[in-house]
């Protein structure tokens, strides 16, 4: 898990814009040369509860906030601490559904020590991991009153000094989305296999066994066949064809 211990949000002027006027987006907040605009994911690192996650995943497409297994334990909380539920999501693991392990209420804090907002939010818990510490969802995003802009990779809120406006770490970004791929591949391999084995408990034992002797092959000797000269007057010259074939 790459995680900081928290010892007050870090300070960085150039991620952080000061107005007093509506949120808003321009090139200007093109901070980046990045070639390939949209197709990396939104990926910042708030502090859950106490601790500075440097994966999070800001996705305005779910309606979920999770957070993941590893995280759970790097906050020092276990299952005893979560609200149970019985609802499964979908979305996280390909073609499969999940169990959360409960829920549970943590206060997120995006920003630095002088400029901040700190809100509540209620995450499941999987009980996976991902290449994600978490991910923060519509829910969280509209309690925060936050717009994500995905071209640009940057995340702005209103706050009482004006507008936060938080950028993506584009190396992190960038391994998080290799790695995804990584354990997709790995999902799809176990799926597959899971599938074969199920197909295995339903098919007849009988017709898994292999035969240790080769099937015996049709006899020819019942079939008629009849022996024509090649070459009038040398028998030598003949070829065998069957007796049943017509004339022509």
């Amino acid at each position: 898990m790459s995680v900081a211990t928290y010892d007050g949000p870090i300070s960085d002027p150039k991620y952080l814009d000061w107005s007093e006027h509506p949120i808003t987006f321009s090139r200007a907040d093109q901070w980046s040369d990045n070639p390939y605009l949209g197709n990396f994911p939104l990926v910042l690192d708030p502090i859950i509860k106490d601790v500075r996650f440097l994966k999070v995943l800001i996705d305005g497409g779910s309606t979920l906030n999770i957070l993941f297994a590893g995280s759970l334990e790097e906050l020092g909380l276990k299952k005893e601490d979560l609200t149970p539920m019985d609802s499964q999501f979908w979305g996280i693991v390909p073609g499969k559904a999940s169990l959360p392990l409960g829920q549970i209420i943590l206060p997120v804090e995006f920003g630095t020590m002088k400029h901040f907002h700190v809100n509540y939010v209620n995450f499941l818990i999987a009980d996976f991991n991902t290449a994600y510490h978490a991910i923060v969802g519509r829910q969280a995003l509209a309690k925060f009153m936050a717009v994500p802009h995905y071209t640009y990779l940057v995340l702005k809120m209103s706050i009482e000094k004006g507008v936060l406006s938080l950028h993506a770490n584009l190396n992190v970004t960038n391994n998080c989305e290799e790695e995804s791929f990584t354990l997709v591949e790995a999902t799809n391999i176990s799926i597959r296999i899971q599938d074969c084995i199920v197909t295995l408990q339903v098919i007849p034992p009988e017709d898994l066994e292999i035969p240790t002797l080769e099937a015996a092959r049709a006899s020819t000797k019942s079939r008629e066949f009849k022996e024509v000269v090649l070459v009038p007057g040398n028998q030598s010259k003949t070829a065998r064809i069957g007796a049943n074939l017509d004339p022509k």
